[in-house]
Parts: C-alpha cells; sequence; structure tokens
C-alpha cells in the first residue's frame, strides 16, 4: 500500500463514525487499509461511498424534521427568501444574524412584535427552517390551535403526552400569540410548558409572534403567579425584535380596473329579414 495522507484516514472515520456506529479512528482504518493491503485508489472509492451515504442520509433526516415541524413546504419561508431590502435601522445585522441559530444554541428565546404583514412569521418561520437544515428538530403550531390542543389534552386526560410532545422540539414556534384566551387550566399547562423547556438540557430555544406588545400578554390568560413564572422564564434571556412598518401584503398586487360600454344594436344575420 502507498502512503496515505491523515486528511484521508480523518475523511474515511468521520463518515465511518457516523454511518456504521463503530467509532473508527484513523489508525483503526489505516491498520485495516494496511491488512487488506488497500491501495490509495481503493481507500479514496471507500471514502467517497462514506461520504455519498452519509451525505443520503442527512438529507433524509433534514428532509423528515422538514415534515414533522408543520412548517411550508410547498412554499416555504427562507432567509434567502425574505426581503430584507425593506427592513431599515441600526440593528438589521442583528436581524440578518438570526441565519447562524446562535439564538437556540445559547438557549435564547425570539419574539417578532409588530402588526400584520410586517414578515413576522416568516422570519419565525425561516428560523424554524433553518434549525431543521442543521439537524435541530422544530415545530411550528398557532397559539389558538396550542389551547385547543391543551383543552383537547384535559377532557382526555393526555396533558403529559401534550407537554412531552412539545418540549421535544429544539425550537418551538408559537405563532400569534395574543389573538385567544387561555382559562386558568390551560394558562397552567402553558406555565408547565414553558417551565420544563426552560429546564431542558442540549439547544433550544422558543420563538413567539405578536402584533401585541410582550407586556400585554398577560391580558389573554388567566392573571395568576404562574403566568408570571412563565413570562419571566420566557423573557429571562430573549432577543425582542420589533418590526414598524407598513405591511409587506399586497407589493405585488396588480390593479386592473375595467368598465362594460352601453348596449349595442347587433347587426342582422345575414339572410334574415326584418318585419
Amino acid at each position: 500500500m502507498i502512503g496515505m495522507t491523515d486528511s484521508l484516514y480523518d475523511s474515511i472515520a468521520t463518515c465511518s463514525k457516523g454511518l456504521m456506529k463503530y467509532g473508527f479512528t484513523s489508525e483503526e482504518f489505516a491498520a485495516l487499509a494496511q491488512q487488506h493491503s488497500m491501495t490509495n485508489e481503493e481507500i479514496l472509492a471507500i471514502s467517497k461511498t462514506f461520504e455519498y451515504l452519509h451525505d443520503k442520509k442527512k438529507c433524509e433526516s433534514v428532509e423528515f424534521l422538514l415534515r414533522t415541524s408543520r412548517l411550508p413546504l410547498k412554499a416555504p419561508k427562507t432567509f434567502d427568501n425574505f426581503d430584507f431590502s425593506r427592513i431599515a435601522g441600526r440593528n438589521v445585522e442583528k436581524l440578518r444574524s438570526l441565519s447562524t441559530l446562535s439564538a437556540v444554541y445559547s438557549h435564547k428565546n425570539l419574539a417578532f412584535i409588530g402588526k400584520t404583514g410586517t414578515g413576522k412569521t416568516h422570519l419565525a418561520q425561516a428560523f424554524g427552517r433553518a434549525c431543521c437544515e442543521h439537524g435541530l428538530k422544530a415545530y411550528f403550531i398557532k397559539m389558538t390551535e396550542l389551547r385547543d390542543r391543551m383543552t383537547d389534552a384535559r377532557r382526555a386526560g393526555r396533558e403529559s403526552t401534550l407537554l412531552s410532545s412539545l418540549v421535544r422540539p429544539s425550537c418551538l414556534i408559537i405563532d400569534e400569540v395574543g389573538h385567544c384566551e387561555f382559562d386558568k387550566e390551560n394558562t397552567r399547562l402553558f406555565f408547565d410548558m414553558v417551565d420544563r423547556r426552560y429546564q431542558k438540557e442540549g439547544c433550544y430555544n422558543m420563538v413567539f409572534t405578536s402584533n401585541r406588545d410582550p407586556a400585554q400578554w398577560q391580558e389573554n390568560f388567566c392573571e395568576n403567579d404562574s403566568l408570571l413564572c412563565a413570562l419571566d422564564r420566557i423573557f429571562d434571556d430573549a432577543i425582542v425584535f420589533t418590526i414598524k412598518g407598513e405591511s409587506f401584503r399586497g407589493k405585488k398586487l396588480e390593479t386592473v380596473s375595467l368598465r362594460t360600454t352601453g348596449s349595442t344594436t347587433a347587426a342582422p344575420l345575414a339572410g334574415s329579414t326584418e318585419s
């Protein structure tokens, strides 16, 4: 066997470790290659095969994460198709930097506040999609649906199952906070969810969108100590983006005005006679 570089060993070891679960080291593979008198061409072919399988498995994993995230697949919202040119202000770069996912790695919650059509949900979904593309589980749910699912879970005695499903994702996105009211029991469940996520290990955060200032959120809950604790946990370490200005919606709308004319007398058909 001709001399082989450490970088080639490392490449094979990295690929095989994830796929074959053998935990190969460069030294172990070198010994295996030596034992079977592999040529550099054979080793390179093995490396390329592992790379292909590794990439294929990664793509399949991302596709699964996207399918189960409840994020839109047909017309996905991404950072690439968000119109940053319509955003002005000294903090635009902080908005652009969301794509690095530093917020989920540092357990920093995000909130996008603004009136309808200012891009809140687009940004939240783009963040969730980026999480999926980096192998992190994300889940998108509207606040009204969250309330209804909590109510149904209470009636069926499945509160624990529901809470576990909401705690599991690395990134939990709750859209349109402030569009519905939570009764006392749902407020308690909401606090339990936030508290469990706050204690969660690994990469995690929560993302919220709302057209109401966070100071007003408590008006939509059964106000008690549990809610205040939940809100404290949410904003204990968070970034709140307040987006002001005109709506993005309808910018490509084309309005065509038409009118009808007065009735005209139709010409007589050929061969017809007038009485």
